[in-house]
């Protein structure tokens, strides 16, 4: 149970961006000082002691979750970015949208084999975006401590799809039903 009620922070914003889609907007959550200082306190702490030396966010939401976490537990941050807006030499990861797909891609120089990777973001749908960092991670070598995540979206079932390739911890304080 999350120790603070962040759901009352988030805004639903239907049939956006498609008819039928119900957007959850967490720029109301950000904005809130106590709020966003809970959240990024909270998916922190959780993982704290388990000697975490990287934060990947994906983009773009996930870098204004992902950093400040980051930042609170003492480890680096990466970015994990849309195709074409990294400067040098990449790895690429595919992975499946509910509507088509996408690609993550991280610099080749980001990460090494003994680093312990934390993932976070504000949103698992269904678990794509956080497949994609996984495999990435894979490349290194390195090891992933966990998932922290604001909110999941329980009712597109993103455990299943990742228990298909990772058994890592996932974390969200809010679930969607």
């Amino acid at each position: 149970m999350a120790a603070f009620d962040y759901e009352k922070l988030i805004t639903d914003i239907p049939d956006y961006p498609n008819p039928g889609v119900v957007f959850k907007d967490i720029t109301t959550l950000l904005k809130d000082p106590q709020g966003f200082s809970s959240a990024i306190d909270e998916l922190a702490n959780h993982f704290a002691g388990q000697g975490v030396t990287k934060v990947i966010g994906a983009e773009a939401r996930g870098f204004m979750i992902a950093a400040p976490v980051a930042y609170k537990l003492g480890a680096g941050f990466v970015p994990a970015r849309k195709p074409g807006k990294l400067p040098r030499a990449v790895y690429s990861e595919g992975y499946e949208l509910e509507y088509g797909t996408d690609s993550l891609q991280v610099h080749q120089d980001a990460l090494q084999a003994d680093d312990v990777v934390l993932l976070v973001d504000d949103l698992i749908a269904t678990g794509g975006t956080a497949a994609a960092q996984v495999k990435l991670c894979e490349r290194f070598g390195c090891k992933v401590a966990g998932m922290a995540f604001l909110m999941e979206l329980d009712f597109l079932n993103p455990r299943e799809h990742l228990a298909t390739f990772t058994d890592v911890e996932i974390f969200s304080l809010v679930h969607v039903k």
